[in-house]
């Protein structure tokens, strides 16, 4: 590491250090560039190209990782907001919908009011499960048991109304196994992520059938380059498989890398898409 690029990690780090222990304050951008002697314009600057993130949605992240917590806890609303460092329910409420999308109470309850459509299809890549909710797709995960499937999706929402039946937006998005990619953007997506991984999600979701990326090549197209670590980590959790094509993204060195449902499933998706983005003609 160079001596500037060394003394800009020490200062970031320092910087996550500070967030991290005074969140309960909701220190401001101007007090944090302070602490590590940077103008607020260069400390916003070098935090976002260094975290992949603002200063500011860092904190909310500590503020929001902290207040679930509390929530799980059973602590009420007001109690949470408050010793979370936020003035009331009114910035707990934004702060829930901002980057969880949804509300503080529907966190607390487990998705009580959410209904989730669910059902068990086969794929040339093995079986998968399909979830949707009035708004759209909100989970595919290639399994191997049934039974595990089906607890791992319930329980992201343990209080959710779940029905096996297979409805539009699921068929829709079957046909993607089977029909012209081009249409994918007749399926719609139900979401919840940061505004980070919405945005990697997004990206692949640019990629084209057969075509390979790298994490540095999304790094650099949401304008953070050094962020290819926190690339990895938004592909890691993308919700819906094959559908947010996270299998189209290797290292730089031309390894495949990881994948959260096999390294042989990744290799056998990306052949089978590159034979139908370039066939054979006889």
């Amino acid at each position: 590491m160079k001596p500037q690029e060394e003394i800009n990690f020490n200062r970031i780090a320092e910087a996550i250090n500070y967030i991290q222990a005074n969140f309960k304050r909701q220190p401001n951008l101007e007090e944090i560039a302070e602490k590590v002697n940077l103008s607020p314009f260069h400390f916003q600057r070098l935090f976002s190209e260094w975290a992949g993130t603002t200063p500011k949605r860092f904190l909310q992240y500590i503020s929001i990782g902290y207040a679930k917590e509390l929530l799980k806890e059973n602590q009420s609303l007001f109690a949470t907001a408050l010793e979370t460092g936020l003035s009331g329910t009114g910035r707990l409420h934004d702060l829930f919908v901002n980057i969880e999308g949804m509300t503080p109470g529907e966190y607390k309850n487990g998705g009580e009011n959410l209904h989730i459509n669910y059902s068990f299809a086969e794929s040339p890549f093995g079986n998968i499960l399909v979830a949707s909710t009035p708004k759209g797709i909100c989970h595919i995960a290639f399994y191997e048991v049934e039974s595990k499937a089906l607890a791992d999706l319930m329980h992201k929402f343990p209080s959710a109304q779940y029905q096996q039946i297979l409805d539009k937006e699921q068929q829709n998005a079957l046909y993607i196994f089977s029909h012209d990619w081009s249409k994918l953007h007749q399926i719609k997506l139900h979401l919840k992520g940061t505004d980070f991984q919405l945005k990697v999600w997004e990206a692949l979701l640019k990629i084209p059938m057969g075509k390979l990326a790298t994490y540095g090549n999304i790094a650099k197209q949401l304008q953070n380059p050094n962020a290819s670590r926190a690339v990895g980590t938004a592909i890691g959790d993308n919700p819906v498989a094959f559908l947010i094509p996270c299998h189209r993204v290797i290292q730089s060195s031309g390894a495949l890398g990881g994948y959260h449902w096999g390294v042989n499933r990744k290799t056998a998706i990306i052949g089978w898409e590159a034979a139908k983005a370039n066939p054979i003609i006889p």
